[in-house]
Order: structure tokens, then C-alpha cells, then sequence
């Protein structure tokens, strides 16, 4: 079988904006769940899918303060949604299927990065949980209501290039770092595309996972502003100084093209970058993905691993 895992010639790039990816897709009548929909890459992903003429539902751990963030956007709708908490998750699950509605593309852009060591649920490392386990379970409860020819985007990270899955303590039991705790989750999020994809395609869904690009969002609420200046991020004033960082407009753009470009009709359980397929490459660049990230048997041994936390799996039979 040959490998999709490499660029198609989009035309699009690192400086084109999820407007400019949008320009001549008309999404009216389409319904599109964001988690975190309201801050950060989310806000400018909600926005822009509205422009486009999407309903969008947003999950969002603060419900009022996601209302207040989009206040003025069009077709929106506000639901609690807190991902580190399963009984959440499942609430926010079973109101939607419970609506009737189908949900035509679902985004994963929730995330927490870098967090100081915290343990949710059943003593789960946070960024896992957070970020991919949480989003698991969500998927796979909104599966009975994901429509035929239906997307499900993961946002990953060039971050996933920190770490594959650590099999022998995957939990960090044995001594927390939250660089490598957040380059799992990555690897997590790129893991679960491909798996999904796996087992959904013959239900016409398809999935995706990507790297944004370098951002300044809340995201990096849990690092220092030290931190950021030493590693060239920002200057002293807090203004981004790197010439390879985004715009938020810019960085919501590949997961905006990812979920709904034509260009990838047929096509999934691929990683995305710059608004294009990435290639597979251990040379740490952001437009390429490791190996481990896209590697068949690695997603489907976390698929099971995820399942058995959350006793949550849409395909079990």
C-alpha cells in the first residue's frame, strides 16, 4: 500500500491564514464541534469557520467565559466541556448525541502545555489526560453522531518529536518532566488520528492530526517569561522576536484546512503541516513528522491502552 505520508503541493504555507484556506468553501449547514473553541488557536478557528458559514458548537471547561470571549461571532453555541474530567466529557457527549444533530467535523484543539506536575482523575498525568485521553473518550461517545464523510482533527505538536510513547511509565510514576509529558501527549494526539482513521474510513469518517506552528497563545500560561525570552521566544516587553513565529490567524489555518479542504479527499490518518501533509523525517523540522508518530502499531497499542483507562471504545464490536 503506498504511503500518503508526504506533501501534496497544497499551495498554501507557513503565512496563509485559515481565511485564506476557507476562500471559496462554503460551510453553510455544516456543524462543527471545537473543543476550546474560544481561546487561543480555537477562538481564531471558531471565527473563521463561522465566517464560512458553520455552526459551531464549542466545549469549553468555563462556559461563561467562553461566551464572553465570543461574543459578536456568529452561529455559535457554548457547552461545558472540561476534558480532564470524564463525567464531563460524557455529559457533554450524551447532550449532544441526545440532540439528533450530526456533527460533520469535530476539531481537538483543547490542550494544556508545560504544566507543573498534576494529577487528574485516577492519579493521571495531566498534559495525557488532558490532551489525549480526554479527547478519546469524547470522540469515541460522539461517534453514534459524527456524520458520514465527517472529519475528526487532532492538534498536535512538533513537540511529539520530544518523546514516542514512554510504554515503561507512561504515567510518569518514576519522576515528572513536563517537556517530555508534553511531547507524550503530542505523540498521543498524532497516535489517535491514525488509529481512528483506521477504523472509522469504512464509516466515511476520516481523521487527522497537525503541528500548527509556534504560536504566542495562552498556551504557555505555565512557562516563565524568562523562560521565553532566553529560548529567543519574546523580548523583554513580551513582543514575539522570532521571525518563525505565527500569527494566530496563521496558526489556526492548518487545522482549519485539515477539516475541511477537499485536497484531502480519499486521504487520512496523516500528520499536517504549513496547510499541507507533512513527510516523515527524524530531522526535528516542523513541516515533517517521526516515524513513531504515524507508526500503525504504535496507534493501535495506544488505542488499546486508552480504551482500558477509559472504558470507552466506539469499536469494540
Amino acid at each position: 500500500m503506498e504511503n500518503a505520508q508526504h506533501p501534496i503541493g497544497s499551495g498554501f504555507g507557513a503565512r496563509s491564514t485559515a481565511d485564506d484556506v476557507l476562500a471559496g468553501i462554503d460551510l453553510t449547514g455544516k456543524l462543527t464541534i471545537v473543543t476550546g473553541g474560544h481561546s487561543g488557536l480555537g477562538l481564531e478557528t471558531t471565527k473563521a469557520l463561522s465566517r464560512a458559514g458553520a455552526h459551531v458548537l464549542v466545549g469549553a471547561r468555563q462556559p461563561e467565559v467562553a461566551a464572553k470571549a465570543l461574543s459578536g461571532t456568529t452561529n455559535i453555541e457554548v457547552d461545558r466541556l472540561d476534558l480532564s474530567d470524564l463525567e464531563s466529557v460524557r455529559q457533554f457527549a450524551e447532550r449532544f448525541v441526545a440532540s439528533g444533530r450530526k456533527a460533520d467535523i469535530v476539531i481537538n484543539s483543547a490542550g494544556i502545555m508545560a504544566c507543573p506536575e498534576t494529577r487528574v482523575g485516577p492519579g493521571w498525568e495531566a498534559q495525557l489526560a488532558t490532551n489525549h485521553l480526554g479527547h478519546f473518550a469524547l470522540v469515541n461517545r460522539l461517534w453514534p453522531a459524527i456524520s458520514k464523510g465527517g472529519r475528526i482533527v487532532s492538534v498536535s505538536s512538533a513537540a511529539h518529536g520530544i518523546t514516542p510513547i514512554r510504554w515503561d511509565d507512561i504515567q510518569f510514576n518514576s519522576g515528572y518532566d513536563r517537556w517530555q509529558a508534553y511531547g507524550q501527549a503530542k505523540t498521543a494526539n498524532a497516535l489517535f488520528a491514525v488509529h481512528l482513521d483506521r477504523l472509522g474510513k469504512d464509516a466515511g469518517a476520516r481523521a487527522f492530526s497537525l503541528h500548527p506552528g509556534k504560536i504566542l497563545t495562552p498556551l504557555q500560561r505555565h512557562l516563565e517569561k524568562e523562560d521565553m525570552v532566553a529560548a529567543g521566544w519574546i523580548d523583554a516587553d513580551g513582543n514575539a522576536i522570532d521571525p518563525t513565529f505565527k500569527t494566530p490567524e496563521q496558526g489556526a489555518a492548518t487545522q482549519v484546512w485539515a477539516a475541511t479542504s477537499p485536497q484531502l479527499a480519499g486521504l487520512g490518518g496523516l500528520y499536517c503541516a504549513n496547510c499541507d501533509i507533512a513527510s516523515i523525517s527524524d530531522d526535528g523540522a516542523e513541516t515533517s513528522v517521526r516515524a513513531y508518530a504515524v507508526d500503525p502499531d504504535e496507534a493501535a497499542r495506544l488505542w488499546a491502552l486508552s480504551a482500558e483507562l477509559t472504558g470507552v471504545n466506539a469499536f469494540s464490536r
